[in-house]
């Protein structure tokens, strides 16, 4: 919003076509997920949870992104640290919470899978897999079906700028860009590949890479909502229009470590950290919303106790919720395999 007026900043969101509900809703999402990473985190360091990869600090980008697609139709493939984004396109924390406690009603893998491997039928959130950026082939095979089909459906796939090396993005990206398929690439690029730093990581930028596949790329500020917003909508529009792909890098940072396993502190400086801190896209779009005249402390204090009591709730719930049955292990590891197989 940098160099804009008052007046202009004042109905951005409405000029984009997003109404006051939708961009209240928005933060909602991003509060959500913000919440609910912080309190996981809390969770696992009470040895109440294993395991956790947090997203802090790319929320902002995760659910523009979710708003401007079809969340009804599209087809979507997270990659680990979309949690604003999941919620976005349906997820409850509920749901979100089973996960990360493996229990058997986790829709994601019932209990299976690592937290942050996300998978929602009902929600076509098509399962991932630990290997980094398996998921963009997937995507672009999505697409290909799409476009043989003739249905005005994107696919959406996500990825970290340190697995944007991997052989898999550039063979998805030139099969999609030979095709012209309907696929957006967004790349979340926090400026770390777990202890890298981007300067050892990449000569240039990842949105550059889309000029070799015949296609756009474009960098975006991953702090910026309502451009976040833009600039995927405007890529929907381009892939059903019949037009093709389109390569997104949202600059971001992740503002905790890598994951909980993690000191981040023995690549980093908390300086750095805290500098990246100031930059946040959360208390940036609030902000906007207060600006807007739509939003104030007092409804932002209600939706932190609304929000807080959902976490309680479904933390309770996964927390007493039963672990899958042992035998389960055996379960859709064969071809053909039954619950009676399983049973043995």
């Amino acid at each position: 919003m940098t160099g804009m007026s008052s007046a202009s900043q004042k109905v951005r969101h409405l000029e984009l076509g997003l109404s006051d509900e939708q961009a209240i809703n928005m933060y909602t999402q991003m509060v959500k997920a913000r919440k609910f990473d912080e309190r996981i985190l809390l969770l696992q360091r009470a040895g109440k949870v294993n395991f956790h990869v947090s997203g802090i600090g790319q929320e902002v980008a995760q659910v523009a992104a979710a708003f401007a697609l079809d969340r009804d139709n599209d087809y979507f493939l997270p990659y680990y640290r979309d949690y604003g984004f999941v919620l976005s396109v349906g997820m409850t924390l509920r749901e979100l919470m089973l996960s990360v406690f493996a229990k058997a009603e986790d829709p994601n893998s019932g209990g299976r899978q690592m937290p942050g491997h996300f998978g929602h039928k009902k929600l076509r959130i098509v399962t991932g897999s630990s290997p980094v950026t398996t998921q963009v082939p997937h995507a672009v095979g999505i697409a290909l079906a799409a476009k043989m089909k003739k249905k005005p459906i994107v696919s959406f796939v996500t990825f970290g700028e340190g697995s944007s090396n991997q052989g898999d993005f550039h063979e998805g990206c030139n099969f999609a860009g030979v095709h012209k398929l309907p696929v957006i690439l967004m790349c979340e690029n926090n400026q770390y590949a777990i202890s890298v730093p981007i300067h050892k990581q990449l000569a240039g930028r990842v949105a550059d890479r889309a000029i070799g596949y015949g296609f756009p790329g474009l960098q975006v500020d991953g702090n910026d909502a309502l451009e976040m917003y833009r600039v995927v909508k405007e890529a929907r529009d381009r892939a059903v229009a019949g037009e093709g792909p389109t390569l997104i890098e949202a600059m971001m940072y992740r503002l905790s470590p890598h994951s909980t396993s993690d000191n981040d502190l023995a690549y980093r400086t908390k300086e750095e950290v805290e500098e990246h801190r100031a930059k946040d896209g959360i208390p940036k779009f609030k902000q906007y919303l207060i600006d807007c005249g739509i939003w104030n402390e007092e409804l932002d204090a209600e939706l932190l106790a609304k929000v807080r009591k959902e976490l309680d709730e479904a933390t309770e719930y996964a927390d007493n919720a039963p672990f899958p049955a042992p035998e389960t292990t055996l379960l859709h590891v064969y071809a053909n395999d039954s619950a009676q197989r399983g049973n043995r």
